[in-house]
């Protein structure tokens, strides 16, 4: 089987790897991407949400990229009940080199894929009797 966004993937899954930074889940790796990628303010119950998971989730993965220092919990200072999850630099940074190496893994599948037909689409491929119920 040659998917090519499956290749893509593993060249940047086998480029995060050797990059030698830290091995996070892909839970963590979503909830890092939701805090930067998604307009804030960012709260533990609503990333819960978003994730579909409990809050105890989000607070074992925010344990791992605060001590990471890639978020950090903040008090929201209007009111003191609240806790923020905000970016910082070193979050930033990382997720910076993972851009890289997805786009450079990207640009690799790009220069690799062969000149040739399309691959006709799931329909076209099916046979007509697999439509019928």
């Amino acid at each position: 089987m040659s998917e090519p966004a499956l290749a893509q993937w593993m060249k940047a899954l086998i480029g995060y790897v050797r990059s030698g930074q830290p091995d996070l889940t892909n839970r963590q790796m979503a909830l890092l991407m939701l805090v930067y990628l998604t307009p804030g303010p960012h709260t533990v119950r609503g990333l819960a949400r978003l994730l579909g998971v409990s809050k105890p989730v989000v607070t074992r993965a925010l344990n791992t990229l605060g001590t990471l220092g890639y978020l950090r919990r903040e008090r929201d200072q209007d009111d003191r009940r609240n806790i923020f999850v905000v970016r910082t630099s070193n979050g930033a940074e990382f997720l910076e080199l993972f851009k890289r190496n997805v786009a450079s893994a990207g640009a690799a599948a790009v220069q690799q894929q062969p000149q040739s037909q399309p691959r006709p689409v799931l329909r076209e491929a099916v046979p007509a009797y697999a439509n019928q119920r």
